[in-house]
């Protein structure tokens, strides 16, 4: 399958729109679940004012939240797929700059010595773009992540000692939760990186806080401690944008890699509880949209 690369910028921009406007369904579902256990009145108070600006969104075609993030790109290529891949990258970044500038968007991007802003969601090295590979035949699929300061000011890297083992992992992620308080807009979803090294663990959380509610570490042990992590943090009485309650995190995911034995690094990312994502998945049928 060769990729159109018009289409691939036409989809860049489409979904960046679209992830701004449109919240998952599994998000939605996620704060139904929370209304329905929460105990606290201020704090159904608040996830029920959630729910209306996520209808308001959706009512007068507007954003969910004024803040456009830092756009992130994932595309993973099938098998058979034929394409330039420094092309594919700048027609990604075409199309982030036309939904900047078409649309029109605020642009939240500047460069980091100037704060200067170019008004198009771009600048050095963004839109971050990941590019991996799968075995699915004639299938490209680019998903969009826009991710907004106040959960991505939120991590944290520890390079914990070893023989501290699963108590250190769950001793900084609660430390985490902690300190970052209100200001992700919880409920939050708490990605968590294991293992690996230190700029890999962080890619790992990220990867954890931005992945569908209801999916789960492959790894046996990983996806034990999530379950035992997310009972633990909505203990802690955050709750809701920080107001006290039950509902302070939809879940804890932990993405995890093998690591060094004298290692035993831990990475927090959090996502805000308007966790925004959308996929195109280009096949030989034509492009489909979806999250």
């Amino acid at each position: 399958m060769i990729i159109d690369l018009p289409a691939v910028e036409e989809a860049a921009k489409q979904l960046y729109i679209r992830a701004l406007k449109v919240l998952p369904p599994d998000i939605q579902q996620g704060i139904a679940r929370l209304q329905a256990r929460e105990t606290d009145a201020t704090a159904r108070q608040v996830l029920a004012t959630m729910v209306t600006n996520i209808g308001v969104a959706e009512r007068d075609d507007n954003l969910l939240c004024q803040d456009t993030g830092v756009p992130i790109y994932k595309l993973r290529i099938g098998r058979g797929v034929q394409v330039d891949g420094h092309a594919l990258k700048q027609a990604v970044r075409r199309g982030c700059e036309r939904a900047t500038r078409e649309y029109p968007l605020r642009s939240s991007v500047v460069h980091p010595l100037t704060r200067r802003n170019e008004h198009s969601s771009c600048g050095i090295e963004v839109p971050v773009i990941h590019i991996d590979f799968s075995d699915t035949p004639d299938e490209l699929q680019i998903e969009m992540i826009p991710k907004g300061s106040g959960s991505e000011n939120n991590s944290f890297l520890k390079m914990a000692i070893p023989a501290e083992g699963i108590a250190a992992i769950k001793t900084f992620v609660i430390d985490c939760v902690l300190a970052a308080g209100g200001k992700t807009c919880p409920p939050t979803i708490v990605g968590v990186g294991l293992g690996g090294t230190s700029d890999l663990v962080v890619a790992l959380a990220k990867r954890a806080a931005t992945r569908p509610l209801g999916s789960h570490c492959t790894d046996p042990d990983g996806a034990a401690l999530e379950a035992q992590l997310s009972e633990a943090v909505n203990q802690l009485g955050v709750g809701p944008q920080g107001l006290g309650g039950d509902s302070t995190a939809f879940a804890v995911h932990i993405e995890l890699a093998a690591t060094h034995i004298t290692m035993n690094p831990i990475a927090v990312n959090m996502q805000c509880h308007s966790a925004r994502r959308a996929r195109a998945t280009f096949t030989p049928a034509g492009v489909s949209y979806g999250f």
